[in-house]
């Protein structure tokens, strides 16, 4: 399954950036964004998913967020998830780099054990200000309408993820796509490859000399440009590579 080629450029890679999408959450359990036959399917993405309609409904916007952490708190990471850990502390204990960038908002990566992970997309787990740009965390300050606020500002609280039309963290960015200009090898884990701009940190590494290995079970828009294609779950590929370098 493993491409003997593919082992053979990550033994000799100093630097290995990873991206990896909604796919290896959901080898876990977790939807790609909400369940279609769920209570929130009723709902348009931008309703739950924007400025605009958090400024509309907040409440509707904080429920669903609280339904999303619910489902995240009920599972775990998986096979896909701790092999990162192994790939990661692989090469780093060779004196290599390791980049994690992930689109998945639920912090997986890190209760698995990944370290170095930047998140695009941001998270679940924390709250922003939605004045002042604070990040909150655990315990909440409440108005009269019962909906948190900032203890610093008083401004409304949101949650910490990247909304449709919204600009992704500048300092997260920029940090991605030095990992993609520096590396050996850059690997798609279980993204479609079509939400930009992170489909476009494959062809950054690419442009710059590195080696593409996408897994993933089905082609993507990505997958003519890679130098591999593994079409299985990154739950069942990426143990088999990490068991192949770790026992060369």
């Amino acid at each position: 399954m493993i491409p003997a080629d593919a082992l053979t450029r990550l033994k000799s890679a100093r630097s290995i950036a990873v991206l990896t999408g909604a796919g290896v959450s959901a080898e876990s359990g977790v939807a790609t964004f909400r369940d279609p036959d769920g209570i929130w399917a009723r709902f348009s993405p931008t309703e739950l998913a924007s400025m605009d309609g958090f400024m509309a409904n907040p409440q509707r916007v904080l429920d669903w967020y609280a339904h999303r952490r619910a489902v995240v708190d009920a599972v775990e990471p998986n096979a896909g998830h701790t092999a990162l850990v192994a790939l990661e502390r692989w090469i780093t204990q060779r004196d290599g780099t390791f980049t994690l960038i992930t689109q998945n908002v639920d912090r997986l990566h890190q209760r698995a054990g990944s370290r170095n992970v930047l998140e695009v997309h941001g998270n679940l787990v924390e709250d922003r200000c939605s004045v002042c740009e604070e990040i909150h965390k655990g315990e909440q300050q409440l108005d009269a309408a019962g909906l948190p606020v900032c203890t610093t500002c008083g401004g409304r609280l949101r949650p910490n993820v990247v909304w449709f039309g919204e600009d992704l963290p500048r300092d997260v960015w920029d940090a991605s796509e030095r990992a993609a200009r520096d590396a050996d090898v850059f690997m798609s884990i279980g993204t479609s490859s079509v939400v930009w701009p992170a489909a476009g940190l494959a062809h950054t590494a690419r442009s710059r000399g590195a080696a593409i290995i996408e897994v993933n079970p089905t082609s993507t828009d990505l997958t003519p440009d890679v130098t591999w294609h593994i079409p299985a779950p990154s739950g069942t590929a990426l143990p088999l590579i990490v068991a192949a370098l770790e026992a060369a």
